[in-house]
């Protein structure tokens, strides 16, 4: 048994207590104290905060997210960091309703329920969770699933609102030769087990905003989106909503109806598919409201000021990494744009 330490988080005033053997991020998820955060591995510098008082080792981490100078100043990766005695520490990013409104991490095993193919790359998972697992999560969080076989995981975003009724819903790009994914294709079938970890994620509607939302996404990365879309016209809300959604072709869309039945239910939102490489003849107006172009060329043709916008970002690094100078320059203030950024382990894998 390793000692244990009292960790207290400001401005906030929560404290919590962690063991020297689990990250300072870790023992925040098991006492249900949602922190911000983001690949939880050291490479993303969401979860970066500053030591007040106290000793804090890290594990190795990736200079991209916290450079030498930050260190030597005080700055901290929470995802980690291992703390050795009582410690302070100062949030540099937070969202004081989010944290209090934390789920607790569990670990269950599920079933596969279903495995269908959306697109000609893309397939919807759906898994059954074991009756009363207590597992609970909130619309765009994700959860880490267990590679079969390997002590390795990768992590998908629930694409459902809830687990009320004991069903997850993941959509997944399928890469070749792809560890997880590629059990997709050939390897998993309706029945099998996997081991989930979760929830985790701080991809979720800000309650207390009433801002217009503007939506960014391409490929798998709809699942979060899709929830929060879910979310919204399973509440009504009347707030305004836009989805910029990025696809190569027309064989790359999917869920179109859906979509559109979600326009009927909220006359405030707009879906704006675009196509990059190829589009079919008459297009935009086989969609309605298309674009051709990258995702980002769109948003940028069709926003001009997004001063009074939450804005929500899923996909690819290089989606992400093109967006987030493009929305600085449209006005969005850096604490209204909300990102969720896939991390592709290897070229063959994902």
């Amino acid at each position: 048994m390793s000692d244990t330490h009292k960790v207290r988080f400001e401005p906030v005033g929560i404290e919590i207590e962690a063991a020297e053997d689990e990250t300072v991020l870790d023992a925040a998820f098991r006492q249900g104290v949602t922190l911000m955060h983001g690949c939880k591995e050291g490479q993303c510098s969401a979860c970066k905060s500053f030591l007040l008082d106290g000793d804090i080792q890290m594990r190795r981490y990736s200079t991209f997210a916290l450079a030498d100078y930050e260190s030597d100043e005080g700055y901290v990766l929470l995802c980690r960091s291992h703390a050795y005695s009582d410690v302070e520490i100062e949030l540099v990013n937070y969202d004081e309703d989010m944290i209090r409104s934390g789920l607790p991490v569990l670990d269950v095993t599920a079933r596969v329920a279903a495995l269908d193919d959306l697109t000609h790359d893309i397939s919807l998972l759906r898994l059954t969770l074991p009756e009363q697992s207590g597992f609970r999560f909130h619309p765009g969080q994700y959860v880490d699933i267990g590679v079969p076989g390997t002590d390795e995981h990768r992590s998908f975003s629930m694409a459902n609102t809830s687990a009320a009724d004991g069903q997850l819903e993941f959509i997944i790009k399928r890469y070749p030769g792809g560890r997880f994914s590629g059990l997709l294709e050939d390897g998993l079938t309706v029945g099998d087990r996997l081991d989930l970890k979760g929830p985790f994620g701080t991809f979720t509607l800000r309650a207390g905003s009433d801002r217009r939302l503007v939506f960014v996404g391409g490929g798998a990365g709809m699942a979060p989106i899709l929830a929060l879309l879910r979310q919204m016209a399973d509440s009504g809300t009347d707030r305004e909503a836009v989805y910029y959604y990025g696809a190569r072709t027309e064989r790359d869309l999917f869920h179109l109806e859906e979509l559109a039945a979600i326009a009927d239910r909220l006359p405030g939102f707009r879906f704006v598919p675009c196509l990059s490489e190829s589009w079919p003849e008459g297009w935009p107006g086989a969609a309605g409201d298309g674009e051709t172009g990258l995702v980002t060329t769109a948003l940028a043709a069709r926003e001009q000021d997004l001063a009074d916008c939450d804005v929500y970002l899923c996909g690819p690094p290089p989606m992400i990494d093109a967006a987030l100078p493009l929305l600085e320059s449209l006005g969005a203030p850096e604490e209204q744009v909300f990102f969720d950024k896939f991390t592709i382990t290897a070229a063959a894998e994902d």
